[in-house]
Parts: C-alpha cells; structure tokens; sequence
C-alpha cells in the first residue's frame, strides 16, 4: 500500500508542477523582472511545449500508482564509495564527484562546488512519503569542508532541497541561482548577499571560476500557485581552460546547438538521463534525444546524470544506462559512468565500470 501510495505521489509531482503540502516549502515570489523570459509574472520556453490535460494526468497517476514495474527500483545495494573532507581536500583541480542524482561535487580553482544538492531522504515535500533514495550520500552535509558555491538549475524537489540549502548555507560561500530560485532562498534565510542570480546567457565569475546561465526547456513551481514564477536554467562552468555543461532538467530543443556554437566545445557534458517517458517528452529526454543533444554541445566525453537515486518514472532503473551506453558506442561517443562517490578527472576521465549490472 505504501509503494502505491508513494508512487501517486510521485506521479503527482511530475505532472502537477510538484504539487505540496508543506506551507514552510512554498515559494511564490510575486516578483516582476526584467527577462524577456517572463510575461506577465511568469517565465516561459521560447516554444510552446505540449500539455498532458486532465486525462493524461489522471492517465499518469493511475499508472504511477497501480500499473509501475518492479524494477523501477533496485534489488540490490547500489554500490557507493565513501568520501572524506581530507579526500575532497586532497583531490586535484577539475576533480569531479557524482553524489547522486544530479548532485555533483566539483573542485575548480582549488574550492568546491555543489549543483542541485539533494541529500535528503525522499525528493517530496515531506519525508514521510515520496520517492526515497537508493543509496546515501557518499558523504553527509556536516562531513563537507566549505563549499564555494551552489549552482542551482530549477526550484522543483528533487534539485531544490529545503534541508540541504539549510544545513549548507553557512558553509557556502556563494549560491548561483536562475532568476526567482534566489528570492525562495531568501524567503528561507539564506543571506541575500550570498545569492547571484542570472537570466539566459547572463554569466558571473567567482575567481577563477565563469558561470553563465544557458537556456532549457522545462518548467518550474514547488506548490499550486507558483507555476512558471521561477525560471529554469542549465549551466556552463568554465575554468583553467577547461569548459563543462552542467543540464539540470530539460527537454530536448535546439537550444543546445546554440550553446554549443557559443561556448562548446566542452570537456565535459553532464546531461539528464532519467526520469523520461514518451508521455512528458518536452520536460525530460529520452536517452537518445540525451546523446544529440551531448552532439550539439560539441561535448568530449558524456556523464548521463538524473538517474540511480530517486524512482521518478516508469522506466527500469537501469534502462538510462544500458541505453545511453549502447548509443555511445553506436555513435563513436565517449560516455563515463561513474559510481557513487567515485573520482573522475575532467582532463582525462578514463574508462568506468558498468557498476548496475547483476554480478
């Protein structure tokens, strides 16, 4: 009853914005900006993208609820290699760690950096109920040394996590946010003077460090009436000549030829992977749609992210990776899968394990 229960949840908050429950996690800022991104209070994809409707929805839940395969969760331990301050400390620049999901842990000009932390146990507005984790963080919030900045690509709960921002913020130097992400921090707490936050192709620097905020097709709301009030976003980090794009969540359009005209080629994509179903194509890829839009970005070497963690569709838990693999050697691409917790070196990454596999 309970795997039911969790799964109308789920199919809740992917197709009804992220409905909550919780008034502590809503964020309606009832902010006007200066974005070509937003009409009248709220942001928009440069085309419209296709809506489910009432039935569809009901379609999804019902299927979400009583109709989702067993193996859309693990039978085993997925395997997660621990991490240490005095490991993160040690590690050379362009180290990057996946911590699940598409929380990933960067070090570049010798600090580090976050995206989308998630670390709580459900990606759900409460913690009773909703799609709960597959394995835990490869290092708690408290065992991090100071974190240099958060970059944050859309408010929704699995990438925006109340707790996570909490217990970090003391330790943050800065969060780089889409426009309104950074005003629902401030409702929070989080200091004002901490926050940056950046249209489309807008970019700030923090040392070393350039950040520039690139367009993606999704949507964004945390409650019933916030739909579209904050804007998404996917990244570009550039540092000590070495260029990576960072998704966060998004459909697959030609905005990703046009990134890659402009900042590409990169060393390094980290693009969803997960979470996708022919019914909501617009808001997350397929993984084939994943592996162009890697092509259009003029990417290196693929790192699929959005996926191993959280039960958030009605695909296998492996099929983002058996599939994404199997176009990578296809297409002559090269793809990195790394574990939990496991090292990988943006200048060289070098060959990954097929850790999901039945031993």
């Amino acid at each position: 009853m309970k795997r039911a229960l969790t799964a109308l949840l789920t199919g809740v908050l992917m197709t009804m914005t992220y409905c909550t429950i919780n008034a502590k996690n809503i964020a309606v800022p009832d902010l006007e900006y200066v974005s070509p991104q937003q009409i009248d209070g709220r942001f928009r994809n440069p085309k419209p993208m296709h809506r489910m409707g009432v039935m569809g929805t009901l379609r999804v839940m019902w299927q979400m609820a009583f109709e989702k395969p067993a193996d859309t969760v693990p039978d085993r331990a997925i395997p997660v290699q621990a991490l240490t301050a005095a490991q993160l400390a040690a590690a050379p620049d362009h180290s990057v760690f996946r911590l699940g999901h598409s929380t990933m842990l960067l070090k570049l000009d010798g600090g580090l950096w976050l995206t989308d932390p998630v670390f709580s146990e459900r990606a759900s507005p409460v913690q009773w109920l909703g799609p709960q984790r597959f394995h835990a963080p490869p290092i708690a919030i408290e065992d991090l040394p100071d974190i240099k900045g958060v970059i944050l690509s859309h408010d929704h709960y699995d990438h925006l996590d109340h707790a996570a921002v909490l217990a970090l913020a003391p330790k943050v130097e800065w969060f780089i946010t889409p426009l309104g992400v950074g005003d629902t921090l401030i409702q929070w707490g989080v200091p004002a003077a901490k926050i940056r936050q950046l249209d489309w192709w807008q970019s700030t620097s923090v040392g070393g460090v350039r950040l520039s905020a690139t367009p993606a097709q999704h949507f964004s709301g945390r409650g019933l009436l916030d739909g579209n009030k904050t804007l998404w976003a996917s990244w570009v980090i550039q540092t000590g000549g070495r260029r990576i794009f960072f998704s966060g969540d998004t459909g697959y359009f030609d905005g990703f030829k046009a990134i890659g005209d402009k900042f590409g080629p990169f060393d390094l994509t980290m693009v969803e992977t997960g979470a996708y179903d022919p019914q909501w194509p617009d808001v997350h890829m397929l993984p084939e749609q994943t592996m162009q839009a890697h092509i259009d970005l003029r990417g290196k070497v693929l790192l699929p992210i959005h996926n191993g963690t959280f039960d958030l569709a009605l695909h296998a838990w492996t099929d983002p990776f058996e599939r994404i693999t199997a176009l990578a050697a296809e297409r002559g691409q090269a793809v990195v899968t790394p574990e939990i917790g496991q090292m990988l070196d943006v200048t060289q990454p070098g060959a990954t394990a097929q850790w999901w596999k039945t031993p």
